[in-house]
């Protein structure tokens, strides 16, 4: 990437940072008559909210602007938990969730989100082609429909000093996501105490101390600006971060009839093509976070194996009480076919 390259991407990305407000306020687009109330932290101006936007226009001028999407970027309607709070209530009808949000809905779907389960982008395709209709059903009986799958990406370990081992990692004051569960067990595992915050709250506590390591992709990093509050990252990727916008069933049911084939098969198309832009802008991020001076460092063969077990034991420990044995047992089996068939030799995270 060139250096202006480099520049004009973070240009976009702080600049919808300091926009949202504005874009995502109620009226600035034409009003449909019926329109999805759909809140994410995503902040405007970036990949997702972009893609975002292409297909509420293209939904606008399918229906003859009978139904639009309202998005509410950049956390202002707050937290996963307070979006969920605010749908259930009839504020909002849906929102752009990570596996924390979705994990609340069906807690079952955090399996696609065991530490250390992938190794690369077709592992991750394989299990979502298995898993993606189960995952389907297990949200609309919990009472939300799936507008689209969006990956967020592989995370790693961005911290104030380098973590090489579990060790380094148990000497630092690390973010724990409120109220995830799936997380809380693997720190637990690897005898860290987090610090469990709200994810609006993270850049404040980076700036301030209060925490000295957070996991995230690179292009959430860059997109919620926490790459400028860090110095190394761990070339060791612990988990693969789903993400999916969801309404409530009774938003759907509200849709016209005659819209509603017309609103999926755009879905999908948009969807389709935020997953693979997506893939390039999280490759593309990696390389600005690493033109900021923060420094990669790599654990050796046998912390990397050390960090394989703990996530095999995390897996075994939350079966049964975050999920079924059943669907670890098909995710696992996904993944084992496709690492058979030759994927962990074409795709790398």
């Amino acid at each position: 990437m060139s250096f202006s390259d480099r520049e004009r991407l973070l240009f976009v990305l702080g600049a919808g940072l300091l926009l949202c407000l504005t874009f995502a306020a109620p009226g600035f687009a034409a009003k449909a008559k019926y329109e999805i109330k759909i809140a994410t932290l995503a902040p405007e101006g970036s990949t997702w909210m972009n893609v975002m936007h292409e297909l509420d226009d293209e939904i606008r001028a399918e229906t003859a602007g009978d139904v639009g999407l309202r998005f509410y970027a950049g956390g202002i309607q707050g937290d996963e938990p307070v979006v969920l709070r605010k749908i259930r209530t009839g504020q909002l009808h849906g929102g752009g969730l990570t596996g924390v949000g979705l994990g609340e809905i069906a807690s079952g779907v955090r399996v696609m989100e065991l530490p250390f389960l992938f190794e690369n982008e077709a592992e991750v395709a394989a299990a979502h082609e298995r898993m993606d209709p189960i995952f389907d059903q297990m949200l609309k009986e919990a009472g939300f429909t799936i507008l689209g799958w969006a990956d967020v990406g592989f995370v790693y370990l961005y911290s104030q000093t380098p973590i090489r081992s579990q060790e380094d990692l148990k000497e630092q004051k690390v973010w724990l996501w409120e109220g995830d569960p799936l997380a809380e067990a693997f720190l637990k595992a690897a005898n860290v105490s987090p610090v469990p915050l709200p994810i609006t709250d993270v850049m404040t506590s980076l700036q301030t101390g209060l925490i000295s390591s957070v996991y995230v992709s690179p292009l959430a990093c860059i997109a919620l600006q926490w790459f400028t509050r860090v110095k190394y990252t761990t070339d060791l990727p612990i988990t693969h971060a789903m993400g999916a916008v969801v309404i409530s069933n009774a938003a759907w049911d509200k849709v016209p009839e005659q819209h509603r084939p017309k609103v999926r098969a755009l879905c999908d198309q948009y969807f389709d093509k935020l997953r693979s832009a997506t893939r390039d802008e999280s490759a593309r991020s990696a390389e600005v976070i690493a033109e900021s001076n923060v420094q990669t460092v790599t654990a050796d063969p046998a912390e990397v194996a050390r960090f394989r077990a703990l996530g095999q034991s995390v897996a075994e420990e939350l079966k049964g009480s975050l999920y079924s044995a059943d669907l670890l047992a098909q995710i696992q089996s996904a993944v084992a076919e496709a690492r058979a068939g030759g994927s962990s030799r074409n795709e790398q995270p």
